[in-house]
């Protein structure tokens, strides 16, 4: 089975833009694991800051780290349109070509 990574914007200027680019990137890998791939959808990551208790917390360069893990053991690289205004995914697709790992750009 290959691995694909799901890259896209994720946050946005409102609640409603950003809760659209969670639900694209999520529709995405759906597809993508409907296809027979397996997925790694970092629009997932919220239900790991869900379940955090009094006390804990996970900063932004720790998941970014996280998602970049997945990133490098992954077979291609899937980006989502929008990535033009995401700094996050302007460095996932560059960490993808330092590692020479193919990126497809979806367009719909």
């Amino acid at each position: 089975m290959k691995r694909v990574y799901i890259a896209g914007p994720y946050s946005a200027t409102s609640i409603l833009a950003g809760l659209e680019n969670i639900r694209r990137g999520q529709r995405a890998a759906t597809e993508y694991l409907l296809a027979g791939y397996a997925v790694f959808c970092p629009w997932l990551d919220h239900q790991l800051f869900l379940q955090l208790r009094e006390g804990e917390q996970i900063d932004l360069a720790t998941i970014r780290e996280h998602s970049m893990a997945w990133l490098s053991v992954s077979d291609m690289v899937v980006v989502l349109e929008g990535w033009e205004q995401s700094e996050g995914t302007k460095a996932e697709i560059k960490r993808a070509e330092e590692l020479g790992i193919p990126v497809t750009y979806e367009t719909h």
